[in-house]
């Protein structure tokens, strides 16, 4: 377990004190916690689950470990995946059809569509799956990725469509998709990788399920 898992238990253990210099020690022991997956002294504090944060949201990905083998079996059997990839592909491909509109009306790219697009994907498959597995979080930064390219894809297109004052449908079906590559290399700047990689990183890290202080304790 990691410090960070092994505080949880710790921040309401009655046997804890805390040392200015090095942090929270168990008093028993006068050291940090060593303990792996469970503490034979831990006695819970009932005071300190009164003050227990019920508001702020801690991500699945950052506190699983410190869960039971049971409690793990019931939080994945509350897992929904397919649910979970039919939402995240529907909202990335509106996020990438809306870039798309967007770009071309404004005759501009806005890279933060790209970041709204992870965060889009990422709140909504946490909502629909209840993910706790690592599955959610790559499918969802998958996605999100993909939904940006996209997205690019769509801008091209329209103006391409613009550009030759075709129909958008009509220039999807004459277009030389050979082109695509190279067209989309040639409007490439630097800063859509960062774009880009703040899209994947929201849509990994907002598909997961997430649980406050008091979920927690009432599941450890």
């Amino acid at each position: 377990m990691t410090r960070e898992q092994q505080l949880i238990f710790c921040k309401k253990c009655v046997n804890r004190k805390l040392d200015l210099k090095v942090g929270l020690l168990c008093n028993l022991t006068g050291e940090k916690a060593n303990f792996e997956n469970e503490c034979a002294s831990f006695r819970l504090d009932e005071t300190v689950v009164e003050k227990l944060d019920d508001t702020e949201a801690i991500s699945a990905a950052e506190v699983v470990d410190a869960f039971s083998d049971q409690n793990l079996e019931k939080l994945q059997s509350e897992q929904n995946y397919p649910k979970a990839l039919i939402a995240g592909i529907v909202v990335g491909l509106l996020g990438a059809i809306l870039w798309g509109v967007i770009t071309v009306s404004t005759g501009y790219q806005i890279g933060y569509m790209a970041i709204a697009i992870g965060a889009g994907v990422g709140f909504t498959m946490r909502f629909m799956g209840k993910g706790i597995d690592q599955i959610f979080g790559i499918t969802g930064g998958a996605i999100a990725l993909i939904s940006c390219l996209i997205g690019n894809v769509i801008s091209l297109i329209g103006f391409v469509a613009n550009i030759e004052g075709l129909g958008y449908f009509e220039t999807l079906t004459l277009f030389d998709y050979s082109q695509l590559i190279p067209l989309m290399t040639e409007t490439f700047e630097p800063m859509d990788l960062l774009f880009y990689g703040i899209a994947a990183y929201e849509g990994y890290k907002f598909s997961f399920r997430t649980f406050t202080e008091k979920d927690i304790n009432a599941l450890t």
